[in-house]
């Protein structure tokens, strides 16, 4: 039995159907002004991604690039509203772990599917997480945090930016992996997180590296590991939580372009090869690096691999980790 065509559906059919065989080659795509959707607040490391790439867009594209933020329902939101859209090019995704990777297996009744609805473009950044304590508390290494927790059984706190993100995931591997009980103290963003840990109220905070780095800069916070598999660029000199006992823990906040599935291949490609000519100019390189990214240039195909891989770790991490959405 053939399922029903979706609104989606019939707005890619009507789309292509306007066009005749070839005509995208021979239309001057793009013409007018196109939009990338961030499905967050500003100011998050998503939005910094989106920015940086739209600003630079406009020049080579020839035509205005704008960032938009439809923030609500964990991400959700903003990415149905793309996995909706025209797949004309002219509607793009700054997607990001949450609602790409994370969402498949953890949102029930997800009204979106990334893989289905969802082509992948180009990785624009890949940020570590900073595993960040009080300046006044006495760790100095993750294994005097984990020494700690192991003598403080249910009692050691961690911050997170809300239930089932990168680093809520993050600190709750750290407990799996060395056999301690933490306590999750969920926030609605990096801000108040980072407010609480600087009070005093929380332990830790596997935080992003720009909201975290000029905290540690000014001695309030301690900067014990990055989360990434090794070390980020920004900060050579820190440890990864790797290097700190816990062998195979790998978190990031990436961020890519997407555009709605049934997207042209010939308006991909050029917007791949947009995004990778900005990537490897070394003024863009040094802010993503100063932001604690990692840049690397990727294909469709490459990240297209990258988002499967990301999507099957985070099942494993659910699975095993047992945390359920609020």
């Amino acid at each position: 039995m053939r399922a029903r065509p979706t609104r989606r559906d019939a707005l890619r059919a009507a789309t292509l159907a306007a066009l005749p065989a070839g005509a995208l080659a021979q239309t001057a795509w793009p013409n007018r002004t196109i939009q990338i959707v961030v499905s967050y607040a500003p100011g998050g490391t998503g939005d910094l991604f989106a920015r940086l790439v739209a600003e630079r867009l406009r020049a080579p594209l020839g035509v205005n690039v704008v960032v938009e933020n439809r923030s609500g329902a964990a991400g959700a939101i903003g990415t149905q509203a793309v996995a909706r859209a025209a797949p004309d090019g002219y509607t793009l995704l700054l997607g990001q772990a949450p609602e790409i990777a994370i969402a498949k297996s953890f949102v029930p009744n997800l009204p979106y599917d990334p893989a289905r609805d969802l082509a992948p473009v180009a990785l624009i950044g890949n940020a570590a997480l900073a595993l960040v304590v009080n300046a006044a508390t006495p760790y100095s290494s993750v294994a005097d945090l984990v020494a700690a927790a192991r003598e403080r059984p249910g009692q050691m706190t961690f911050a997170s930016s809300g239930t089932g993100t990168p680093g809520h995931f993050a600190a709750e591997t750290l407990a799996l992996r060395t056999g301690t009980r933490m306590v999750h103290v969920p926030y609605r963003g990096a801000g108040p997180a980072l407010t609480d840990l600087l009070g005093g109220h929380v332990d830790f905070f596997f935080s992003g590296m720009p909201a975290a780095v000029p905290h540690v800069r000014e001695g309030k916070l301690r900067l014990l590991a990055v989360s990434t598999a090794r070390r980020t660029p920004g900060s050579p000199e820190t440890p990864t939580v790797a290097e700190g006992g816990i062998p195979d823990f790998d978190f990031s906040l990436w961020g890519g372009l997407f555009a709605p599935a049934g997207t042209p291949p010939a308006v991909i490609e050029r917007l791949n090869t947009e995004v990778n000519t900005i990537l490897r100019d070394p003024q863009m390189r040094g802010r993503l690096v100063q932001e604690g990214s990692d840049v690397q240039e990727t294909t469709p195909a490459e990240f297209t691999g990258f988002v499967g891989r990301e999507v099957a770790k985070y099942a494993r991490v659910i699975e095993a980790t047992g945390v359920k959405p609020d």
